[in-house]
């Protein structure tokens, strides 16, 4: 920085606004102390930094299996904010999520100096493990924990279900079938517990769901069960992935959608449009949730202690032509 001073003809301090980005400073002194940066190719220390702020401006992220389209967009959101606050990220994606491997992946984080974490913890087993965080280390969950003290962004899972079974009842369809998620997701409780009250609140038999695990696979399955069966005209997949599983199952087996049975998905992948019949589904905003997260993480820095929020972001419904009134 004293370098880049001497050639730019102005003090230490002046150098060091430029490089915040303060106000405080003439257009022609930025333009001339840029050129001199650009000149010798000069960049910050940031571990020089650190020691010197008491902050790395770096934040952690703890994920499980990011081949699946809403943990890695969860991430992708959680990084985009993080850039835009002026932090970089480091993140740490496990194989098997459970609580030992949850508190290794925050102590390894914490070792590295991150200001603070996220962890995108959609399984039971990943919020128990956020019981034992380190002292002091702020933290947000996305999804859940029950703590106190651990402040969490979510998506509004319940409200989703709700939207998507009403969608169908709304069509005139009797009731609705549902291809559930794996059992210790929160996502798969949250979206079981909305088309259930739906059901329940229109006066309307709840069918047994058949379960799943996220994958077009499973979806295809069900799929062929559901195409067996007498009297199933709407069925509800928990995600995007199983739906289309359950497209291609009712296809083979000369079940046409939306005339003889509707479906909708949960998620809005970008495929989702294009399958067929393009599918009607429940949108999730990964970008809200990862604005929010940094966010609530940043607050939670600048105060110096962690302050409980819980965030809920509404989920939005897409209607395409994978459904249609029941004729």
């Amino acid at each position: 920085m004293a370098d880049v001073a001497k050639e730019a003809g102005v003090s230490h301090q002046t150098v060091s606004r430029v490089l915040n980005d303060h106000p405080n400073v003439r257009a022609d002194t930025r333009a001339r102390v840029e050129a001199a940066i650009t000149r010798l190719g000069y960049r910050r220390n940031l571990v020089a930094r650190a020691l010197v702020t008491k902050r790395s401006r770096t934040l952690g992220v703890v994920s499980f299996d990011t081949t699946l389209y809403g943990p890695a967009s969860t991430i992708y959101g959680i990084e985009q904010a993080a850039r835009t606050a002026g932090y970089f990220v480091s993140i740490v994606s496990l194989k098997s999520i459970d609580a030992d491997n949850v508190r290794d992946a925050i102590d390894y984080l914490a070792e590295q100096g991150v200001d603070g974490v996220v962890v995108v913890a959609p399984q039971r087993s990943a919020a128990r493990a956020l019981e034992s965080l380190p002292a002091g280390l702020p933290a947000v969950a996305v999804e859940g924990t029950h703590r106190a003290d651990v402040s969490v962004v979510c998506i509004d899972q319940m409200e989703g279900a709700k939207l998507a079974t009403r969608h169908l009842l709304d069509q005139g369809h009797d009731t609705v079938w549902h291809v559930s998620g794996p059992h210790d997701w929160m996502e798969t409780e949250g979206r079981l517990e909305g088309w259930r009250a739906a059901l329940e609140e229109a006066g309307r038999p709840v069918p047994e769901p058949l379960a799943g695990d996220w994958s077009p696979r499973a979806g295809y399955e069900a799929g062929k069960s559901l195409a067996a069966m007498d009297g199933v005209t709407a069925v509800f997949a928990a995600n995007d992935q199983m739906a289309l599983g359950v497209l291609r199952a009712l296809s083979e087996k000369g079940v046409r959608v939306p005339q003889q049975i509707s479906v909708v998905g949960f998620d809005d992948i970008p495929e989702s449009e294009f399958f067929s019949p393009p599918l009607t589904t429940v949108r999730q905003d990964f970008d809200v949730v990862g604005r929010h997260c940094i966010e609530v993480l940043l607050r939670q820095i600048d105060l110096g202690h962690a302050a409980y929020e819980r965030l809920v972001v509404r989920p939005s419904f897409v209607v395409r032509s994978s459904t249609a009134p029941i004729r």
